[in-house]
C-alpha cells in the first residue's frame, strides 16, 4: 500500500497539471524581474539587468521543452535587452526574439492571450526597415490588429496599437486606443508590470491629445 501510494504520488507530480502550474510559476518570476528592469532598473544598468533575464529565460525555455508561453518570454527578454543595448549591435538580439515569437506561433498561436501577435507587432515597428533591419509597418499593423482580436481588452495590444498609431501620426485614433488601455483590466500577479505600463499609456495620451488638437 505504501508504495502504491508512492506511485500516486509520483504520477501526481508527474501530470500535466503540475507541470503546468511549474511552467507558471517560473513564467512569474521571469515576468516581475522584466518588470523590474524596465521600471525600476536605471537605464545605465538596464542592459546587464537584461542580459541576465535572458540567460534565465532561456533556461526556463530549454527546462520545459520549448513551451511557448516560455518561448514568448524569452522573446520579450531578448528585445528588452535589444532596446537597452541600442543600436546595430541590438539587431541579433530583435531577429532572436522575433524567431522565437514565430515559433511560439508554431505550437500555439494565441498563447498567453496572443502575446506573441503584440509583441511581433512591437517588434516590426521599432526595428529599422531594409536594409538595416526587418522592420516593416504593414506586418505591424497587421499583428497589432490581430493581437487585439484575440484580447481586446488587454492593457498591452491597446498601448502597442497606440504607440504604433501615434507614431503613424494617427493621433485621433491613438487617444482612441491609449483611453482603452487605461481602462484594462488589472492583471492578477502583474500589479508591477500594470503600474509601469499606465505611465508609459498616460505620457503617451498626452502627446497623441495635444498633435491631435
Amino acid at each position: 500500500m505504501k508504495n502504491m501510494m508512492l506511485l500516486l504520488s509520483f504520477i501526481a507530480l508527474s501530470s500535466p497539471a503540475f507541470a503546468d502550474d511549474n511552467l507558471d510559476a517560473q513564467i512569474a518570476v521571469i515576468q516581475h524581474e522584466w518588470a523590474k528592469a524596465t521600471y525600476q532598473t536605471p537605464k545605465d544598468a538596464q542592459e546587464d539587468a537584461f542580459k541576465l533575464l535572458i540567460e534565465k529565460a532561456h533556461q526556463v525555455t530549454t527546462a520545459n521543452d520549448n513551451a511557448p508561453e516560455a518561448m514568448i518570454w524569452e522573446a520579450i527578454s531578448n528585445s528588452g535587452y535589444a532596446k537597452a543595448k541600442g543600436g546595430i549591435g541590438a539587431l541579433k538580439f530583435a531577429e532572436k526574439a522575433r524567431d522565437l515569437l514565430v515559433e511560439s506561433q508554431k505550437v500555439s498561436p494565441n498563447a498567453l492571450q496572443g502575446s506573441a501577435y503584440t509583441s511581433l507587432g512591437s517588434l516590426y515597428y521599432k526595428v529599422p526597415g531594409w536594409p538595416v533591419g526587418f522592420g516593416d509597418k504593414k506586418k505591424a499593423r497587421m499583428y497589432l490588429e490581430k493581437a487585439l482580436q484575440v484580447n481586446p481588452s488587454g492593457i498591452d495590444p491597446n498601448y502597442f496599437y497606440a504607440d504604433f498609431l501615434s507614431g503613424q501620426g494617427e493621433y485621433a485614433k491613438a487617444v482612441e486606443y491609449y483611453k482603452k488601455a487605461l481602462a484594462a483590466p488589472a492583471r492578477l500577479g502583474r500589479e508591477d508590470a500594470d503600474a509601469g505600463r499606465k505611465k508609459e499609456v498616460e505620457e503617451g495620451l498626452k502627446v497623441a491629445e495635444k498633435k491631435a488638437n
